[in-house]
């Protein structure tokens, strides 16, 4: 819905495409930064309790930024909804998983989360495009009621836990932790404002090394870390956290420039532009309810490579059709049909991939892991799009052409993530032929 309302913000607040992309790198910052902090103070101070302070603070950020009509205030609201969702998210995740065992029943768990999430984005894209023809902020008002619906739900049915048992509180590793990943996320979506060697921002990346350096030296030495460093040895979970990066990064910044391309170029109406988009979405929300079985089936890593296939033909299917002025029918339409069949297979499989094996103990860790490598990746993408169409130069009415830089880097971000998944699988593959000859022989 705030994707689709880009341009009317921008057009009534006076906000530049700079400042414009501040309204999701707010959020960004926030839910980025505090992602891992917000997971695992979900597995000590408990789920329930967690989730529902943080939807209520979110659901107050909502109602103000819908009345707010200064841009700087609006971005700071979006700032604290960030913050809320970076304890919400990790803990509607980890009291998923906790509450289904892992395999067949998680999986179908993590497929019917991922219905209800693409639903949301479906919906979300018609609704912001019918809200936003009556007004913007009601993009900003209609979610209150619904998230007021679901804190009700919440108290009613997320069952009581406990605080952990064992288990001290970190207090150093989460203000480095914090610090470090704020001022890393802050780096990344002003530099290309400011400008990567621009003392500020060499500056704060330097602060946010120390801190987070600071951070991984402290949690090596406490009894009681907030992360465990081993859970970094984990292959498959690394791997996951590195495709949640190509499979975000690349299309949430895609969808950036898209919004922007058909309504400002273009000049579309938002429910036109929204209409555009909804295939994406749709084919999310059919396909997903799928993924449970075929993840049974086949494992993730298969999964994950099928998606990570879809995502970059989208990309490659785009620049090769594109032109100076894309065609719907020829190049949009198929390009977002292979871009939510990536979805569909990706996000439900990369999150069991990213749980798996994990002890309930530290499942909202390894959810608030993956999904804040999703968010930082998202910033450190949307940012580096950003800084390339504003460097653009002006082109005549209707040109794409100062947005094809921007999809050559997400369409690289893509091919990367299924680099690294078709190594990893064709690497698994062939260890395990000599110990299948082995087995054989004997």
């Amino acid at each position: 819905m705030v994707g689709v309302a880009l341009p009317s913000i921008g057009s009534e607040l006076g906000l530049s495409t700079t400042s414009l992309q501040w309204i999701v790198n707010g959020y960004v910052l926030g839910y980025g930064g505090l992602l891992l902090l917000g997971g695992r103070t979900a597995d000590l101070l408990g789920r329930r309790r967690v989730f529902l302070i943080a939807l209520g603070v979110f659901t107050v950020a909502s109602l103000v930024g819908g009345l707010v009509d200064d841009g700087t205030l609006l971005i700071a609201t979006r700032f604290i909804k960030g913050l809320a969702a970076a304890f919400t998210a990790p803990t509607a995740m980890s009291i998923l998983t906790t509450t289904f065992a892992e395999g067949p029943a998680r999986n179908r768990a993590l497929s019917i989360f991922t219905v209800f999430g693409a639903s949301g984005y479906s919906s979300g894209l018609i609704l912001g495009g019918l809200l936003t023809s009556l007004g913007w902020r009601w993009t900003f008002l209609v979610p209150v009621p619904l998230a007021l619906g679901a804190l009700a739900a919440g108290y009613a049915l997320i069952p009581r836990d406990k605080r952990a048992s064992e288990g001290g509180h970190d207090l150093v590793g989460a203000v480095t932790l914090v610090g470090g990943m704020l001022l890393a996320v802050y780096t990344v979506v002003t530099a290309p404002q400011r400008g990567w060697l621009d003392p500020v921002t060499i500056g704060a990346a330097v602060l946010a090394v120390a801190l987070l350096i600071g951070f991984v030296w402290v949690e090596s030495r406490v009894p009681h870390p907030l992360v465990r460093l081993s859970i970094f040895r984990v292959g498959s979970i690394v791997r996951a956290n590195a495709s949640i990066v190509a499979l975000m990064g690349s299309y949430i910044s895609f969808q950036f420039m898209m919004t922007l391309y058909l309504q400002d170029v273009l000049h579309w109406s938002p429910l036109r532009m929204a209409l555009a988009l909804l295939p994406a979405g749709l084919l999310v929300a059919f396909g997903s309810p799928f993924m449970g079985r075929l993840i049974d089936r086949y494992g993730t890593s298969p999964l994950i490579v099928t998606a990570m296939v879809s995502l970059s033909s989208g990309y490659l299917w785009f620049l090769a059709t594109a032109g100076s002025r894309p065609g719907y029918l020829v190049t949009v339409l198929p390009a977002m049909l292979l871009l939510g069949g990536g979805f569909a297979f990706g996000f439900s499989s990369i999150m069991a991939q990213a749980t798996d094996g994990i002890d309930d103990s530290e499942q909202g860790l390894a959810s608030g892991l993956v999904q804040s490598s999703g968010q930082v990746g998202t910033a450190l993408v949307l940012a580096v799009v950003t800084a390339l169409i504003a460097s653009a130069s002006t082109a005549a009415s209707g040109d794409f052409t100062p947005f094809r830089p921007g999809v050559n880097l997400v369409t690289g971000v893509a091919v990367a993530g299924l680099l690294l998944n078709v190594v990893t699988l064709l690497t698994a593959r062939r260890n395990r032929r000599p110990v299948a000859a082995e087995s054989a022989a004997r």
